[in-house]
């Protein structure tokens, strides 16, 4: 018989910072347009989970290359305006190891702002953060 682990794990306050600062890093990549570091972040091949305008969730995996592009379409590069995120993010730690992240994050790009709800999946290895999985509804279409 196969014994189940205990899965309730509690974070410590240090488990809590190491996961804040990775955020911090991210998004100050993020809002430098430094796609090569966010994707230096994250675990290829990365798992997608969206919704596409028909209201069908949809799912796939994308390779370094394709979150790049991706992301510097979405991003712009190197655009004059100035990028900033204000989040609220609220992790769930599954162990020491996993966590998924709730975030309501308000994005201003020049004038436009623009709210986002999303959740990561993060991991870590070797004591790094790293995102593997991406959930946000809206980006289903380019999925296909």
């Amino acid at each position: 018989m196969t014994v189940l682990p205990d899965t309730g794990f509690v974070p410590s306050a240090e488990d809590r910072a190491s996961l804040d600062a990775w955020f911090a890093a991210y998004d100050s990549a993020g809002a430098g347009r430094d796609i090569g570091r966010m994707a230096d972040m994250a675990v290829f091949p990365l798992n997608l989970v969206s919704d596409d305008s028909n209201g069908d969730g949809r799912t796939a995996q994308w390779t370094r290359e394709q979150f790049i592009d991706t992301m510097s379409q979405v991003m712009g590069e190197g655009g004059d305006e100035t990028i900033s995120f204000d989040s609220t993010r609220t992790p769930v730690f599954l162990s020491p190891s996993m966590a998924v992240v709730f975030t309501d994050s308000t994005m201003t790009m020049g004038e436009e702002k623009r709210q986002l709800r999303y959740a990561d999946i993060l991991v870590r290895r070797g004591g790094t953060w790293a995102f593997q999985t991406m959930i946000q509804s809206g980006w289903g279409d380019a999925l296909n």
